[in-house]
């Protein structure tokens, strides 16, 4: 069909036409109910008690005080209504109305004496080693080597000093940055500002996860790569595999200058020889700003920020360069 706009005539697209309604089965409703009678809804609180009854994840949550006087059991109910609180953001205001028997004072001590970021990030590699070791192989397959890296942008309160604006989500927050396996168990999560480098998170995580999992793959999209990342990648051994949004516009480096004459058919895509000297000439100061990483002296966020294009006379950065040079023209050789 047509339409006259302003006395010219214009072609619609066209409409598919919906089909109707199925006529819903008079088994359906019963087969539900039959299924919600055997496997009832479960409540998040009481997976929560039951990991900790199976895997007593809570014994990571010692006190800072200098004593502890507490009843075990009281003790206990307070730490897991803490947690669930604060992991399904329910709030301790909600949380100790919906419990006669506990105060939102009592678990706001709780909170100030028990929970820390130390503690947490115990308990949670605890559970994710748990888990790795309960799967069985042959319904979740052997145990993956590979975590997908990528942020989610969380509003927040502009008071937070780590709020910033997001030029591409258009909005105030922060960003959380993810380590998820191929089964969707989240190996590592953390905190970050909108403008840190999604490139030193994700060497953050695979160093940092603190689990049995042997983390020798990163899939990210392309703001968690660069030449830098590459570098690192192939000093701390893990393949960075990321997702190009323009893999047509990426080029590739050849190991000699007289070797871009034996590629004629790819001149279009080939950039610059890798300098092979460089390398070989600072060397181990790469291998010691890897090093730096690995044992924690510096975090992976401040050490790209030193390492980029305006420090590039830096003798680590120029080797870095050159060796994510290699890595990532391999990556795309493999890829394409």
């Amino acid at each position: 069909r047509s339409i006259a706009v302003t006395g010219v005539q214009t072609c619609a697209l066209p409409i598919l036409t919906p089909y109707d309604a199925q006529i819903a089965s008079n088994h359906l409703v019963p087969l539900q109910q039959a299924i919600n009678n055997r496997w009832p809804t479960i409540n998040l609180i009481d997976i929560l008690k039951e990991t900790d009854f199976r895997i007593g994840f809570t014994k990571y949550f010692p006190t800072v005080a200098s004593r502890e006087n507490i009843n075990k059991t009281k003790l206990l109910k307070r730490l897991l209504l803490c947690i669930y609180a604060i992991g399904s953001n329910t709030g301790l205001k909600r949380i100790s109305a919906a419990n006669e028997d506990v105060s939102h004072a009592e678990l706001r001590y709780i909170k100030r004496k028990f929970i820390n970021v130390v503690n947490v990030r115990q308990a949670i590699a605890h559970v994710i080693n748990a888990i790795l070791e309960i799967r069985d192989p042959s319904i979740w397959g052997t145990a993956t080597t590979g975590c997908a890296c990528d942020s989610t942008k969380v509003s927040s309160w502009d008071q937070n000093l780590m709020t910033q604006w997001h030029t591409r989500y258009r909005g105030r927050g922060v960003m959380i940055y993810w380590h998820v396996d191929k089964n969707s168990a989240l190996i590592y999560s953390q905190l970050k500002t909108c403008s840190s480098s999604e490139v030193g998170s994700m060497i953050k995580g695979v160093l940092d996860h603190c689990s049995k999992m042997d983390m020798k793959e990163a899939y990210v999209d392309t703001h968690g790569q660069s030449t830098i990342g590459f570098g690192f990648s192939n000093l701390l051994s893990f393949d960075l595999l990321p997702r190009l949004s323009k893999i047509k516009n990426q080029k590739l480096y050849y190991p000699e200058a007289k070797d871009k004459r034996r590629f004629k058919n790819l001149e279009a895509i080939l950039k610059s020889p890798i300098n092979w000297r460089t390398i070989e000439k600072h060397y181990h100061d790469a291998v010691k700003h890897a090093v730096a990483l690995k044992i924690g002296t510096v975090e992976p966020d401040v050490m790209i920020k030193h390492l980029n294009k305006d420090n590039n006379n830096h003798p680590a950065y120029q080797a870095l360069s050159e060796i994510g040079k290699v890595e990532k023209t391999i990556f795309l050789c493999r890829y394409l």
